[in-house]
């Protein structure tokens, strides 16, 4: 056994180095784009038995680059139920391996593996939940049309100029045809048909004359308004000499020009490279912008689509890539661009209906939203090569749904745009009564707070507003003698959307008090999520009601108090409150609001509203309660709080001090303002003491003492007057109760 086991350790060592060689020759052929040829090398090192995960990678992309999902599918299982997979791109490709298969619940969790292991942000990129609801909303948007002049070979890619299609074509010409290997189809070449009257009739199909269709592939011409200039798609015909033994032949886009009928002078842009691709080119309307395809070094994902400006001489500017909002991990591919710049585009990358989708997006859009096309223009399959006139509505797409790539006709019924239209719709009432608010304006406003609609209520407080489903909004309401109010609407929100307003009863005249300035303008609370001391959304939308009553009411200091729940150390707690503080007011002083106005202080755990004081079992939403921040009308927030009459959460004793039963119209002189009773008692018997006499009314929640009463501005002004200069001179302000 001892002379044996060597000799079983060597011829051992001798197959794994034929099965390493026969894999080092198909990694050589996959390389080149050969994938047809590579794919029985892999499978019979697969079918022995061997298994890795670099080999389950290649088998199964060498099905899903050629359209074969099934078998894609096959390999793609063994690869994720035998290895922990860390690269996000096959995520994607799996994903849509999986719904060209019909596995829809697995492909929408699958992608939004994809989402979170690309680092990708829900709202950067929607969900594969939000995805499925938008293809539906798109379904049966278009007629399809039969197209007479497709082949039994591969027929894609339109382009429409005057009375003709141009399109990309790999049938024959009536010489030898040279066979691709990685399709197993002859090579491509530029053709086009007459369109006769009628949008779906045509002649016969004539390759286009001169310099332009060669040896190898051609594709995707795009051409001037004019008529003078193609560009288009052709393999890297730079001589081998120039580049590496085994470089792979990438795709490059040319420019010729027209002279005497004939395509002639074709050039080589400087665009183009020979250790990467270029492809599919697309004009800008105005002629002056070319957009492409490319995966030159430095994209986001295995192809993005580019921009570049052409100079007046015809030299081409610097490529810009158009962003994480159009170009993913996977691969965009076939610009289209409208007269509106609207751009249509195919994708693999963003969640559809497998394979390539078309997509739709509005260049001039600040917000990116991406339209899936729906069906019948995407399917299971690769779906690509979008035209469409803008007037007639009429287009052309490509697709390989029935097994050969071709060409189809359609007609638009309606926009792309409208799956992302919705009505929002709901009722305005009184908070406290319940009524209807009838003529109440309503206003949609943008993330910038742009003003992007309006609606008045009817008589039973009804409004209807129409906006977009995939994009983040604020609802504005006004009424006179109503507070106005804002609501924050994350996409996604349905109708009804109920809202509320509350009855404007006191208002500030002048003067500074203790009173809490969100409590005056019915604000909800300015909350932090727990450990963090970012602004949400929602408390921009308060904050910027801050902002409209300091500009409304320039004589109004405040100061900025932070406040956190028990968890964690006080310490901390104390400092974490502090940048809460400090995030509010650098906001204030962004939007305009002098920082002489304004001071701000962490007190940390200190002042808490409830018993969550660490040694209670409380909720989430009990310590949320805790989060806050206050806007405490005057400064004086960098001395001890104790000294300022004003205490958060700790009721003392009850002052024996009897309320007012009655409040009435007119003006009151406010002498402060309590939101507990603790210091309420020492301070009303301060007040007597000095000769003075003090009386109590309560309005929402708060204690207001006050020095008199009077009927008109004009009497309450003299009093007040009066008093400071006299007996009180502390600072009052007066009210107003309407």
């Amino acid at each position: 056994m001892k002379k044996i086991f060597p000799v079983v350790l060597i011829l051992f060592s001798m197959i794994s180095m034929g099965q390493e060689l026969k894999l080092e020759r198909a990694d050589e052929d996959f390389d080149k784009l050969n994938y047809i040829d590579a794919e029985s090398i892999y499978l019979k090192v697969a079918n022995k038995g061997f298994a890795s995960e670099e080999l389950f990678k290649r088998l199964g992309d060498i099905y899903y680059f050629n359209g074969n999902y099934k078998e894609a599918k096959n390999w793609y299982n063994k690869l994720f139920d035998g290895f922990e997979v860390s690269d996000p791109q096959y995520f994607l490709r799996y994903s849509q391996t999986l719904k060209s298969c019909g596995n829809d619940s697995l492909a929408a969790s699958t992608y939004d593996l994809f989402l979170q292991k690309a680092g990708i942000r829900a709202k950067d990129l929607a969900s594969s939940l939000d995805y499925e609801q938008i293809i539906a909303k798109n379904a049966d948007r278009v007629d399809l049309v039969p197209i007479s002049f497709n082949s039994d070979d591969i027929d894609f890619g339109t382009f429409v100029q005057g009375d003709y299609i141009y399109f990309s074509s790999s049938r024959s010409k009536g010489r030898t045809r040279m066979i691709d290997t990685w399709s197993s189809y002859p090579f491509l070449d530029i053709y086009k048909v007459e369109i006769k009257q009628g949008g779906f009739e045509f002649g016969k199909p004539r390759p286009i004359k001169g310099v332009v269709n060669a040896k190898y592939h051609e594709s995707t011409p795009v051409i001037t308004k004019d008529g003078n200039t193609i560009y288009f798609t052709r393999t890297n015909s730079s001589p081998k000499i120039d580049r590496k033994k085994h470089e792979v032949d990438h795709l490059k886009i040319y420019r010729a020009t027209m002279v005497n009928g004939k395509w002639k002078d074709a050039e080589d842009l400087s665009i183009n490279g020979d250790n990467y691709s270029t492809a599919h080119p697309m004009l800008s309307p105005d002629g002056n912008t070319l957009y492409f395809v490319s995966d030159m070094p430095g994209g986001i994902g295995e192809t993005d689509i580019y921009s570049v400006v052409i100079k007046g001489d015809g030299s081409l500017g610097k490529p810009v890539n158009l962003g994480p909002s159009i170009n993913t991990k996977g691969r965009e591919s076939f610009p289209f661009i409208t007269d509106d710049y609207g751009l249509y585009f195919a994708s693999d990358g963003h969640f559809g209906l497998g394979g390539y989708d078309i997509f739709y997006v509005d260049l001039k859009s600040d917000k990116k939203g991406l339209y899936n096309l729906g069906e019948p223009t995407n399917g299971p399959f690769d779906d690509y090569g979008f035209w469409m006139d803008d007037t007639t509505k009429k287009g052309y797409f490509s697709s390989n749904r029935e097994g050969v790539d071709n060409i189809y006709g359609f007609i638009e019924k309606r926009p792309v745009t409208n799956a992302f239209e919705q009505e929002l719709t709901g009722r305005v009432s009184d908070i406290k009564t319940g009524e209807p608010i009838q003529g109440a304006t309503i206003t949609l406003l943008s993330v910038n707070r742009k003003a992007l609609g309006t609606d008045h209520t009817d008589e039973a407080g009804n409004y209807h507003l129409s906006r977009n489903l995939m994009e983040d909004y604020t609802i504005r309401v006004d009424k006179e003698g109503y507070d106005t109010t804002d609501k924050y609407v994350p996409k996604g929100t349905g109708s009804p959307l109920d809202l509320s307003l509350t009855k404007s009863v006191i208002k500030p005249i002048g003067g500074e008090n203790q009173a809490d300035l969100s409590d005056v303008l019915n604000l909800n609370k300015i909350y932090f999520d727990f450990d963090d001391y970012t602004l949400t959304s929602e408390s921009i939308v308060e904050l910027e009601k801050i902002v409209e009553a300091l500009k409304l009411h320039p004589q109004i200091k405040i100061s900025i108090r932070s406040h956190s729940d028990s968890r964690g150390a006080a310490s901390y707690n104390l400092m974490l409150s502090q940048r809460r503080a400090k995030a509010t007011f650098n906001y204030l002083v962004k939007q305009g609001i002098s920082p002489s106005r304004l001071t701000y202080i962490g007190l940390g755990e200190k002042y808490l509203l409830n018993d969550c004081n660490g040694r209670a079992d409380c909720t989430e939403e009990q310590h949320l309660r805790n989060r806050r921040t206050e806007f405490i009308i005057g400064h004086g927030t960098h001395i001890d709080l104790e000294n300022q009459k004003l205490e958060e959460g700790i009721d003392g004793d009850a002052s024996g001090w009897q309320l007012e039963e009655d409040v009435m119209k007119g003006f009151y002189l406010i002498a402060n303002v309590f939101k507990t009773e603790k210091y309420f008692k020492s301070f009303m018997d301060e007040l007597q003491n000095r000769g003075l006499q003090p009386k109590v009314i309560e309005k929402d929640h708060l204690l207001y003492v006050y020095l008199g009463y009077y009927k008109t501005f004009k009497e309450a002004k003299g009093k007040l007057n009066r008093l400071n200069n006299g007996e009180y001179r502390e600072k009052l302000w007066i009210y107003e109760v309407e």
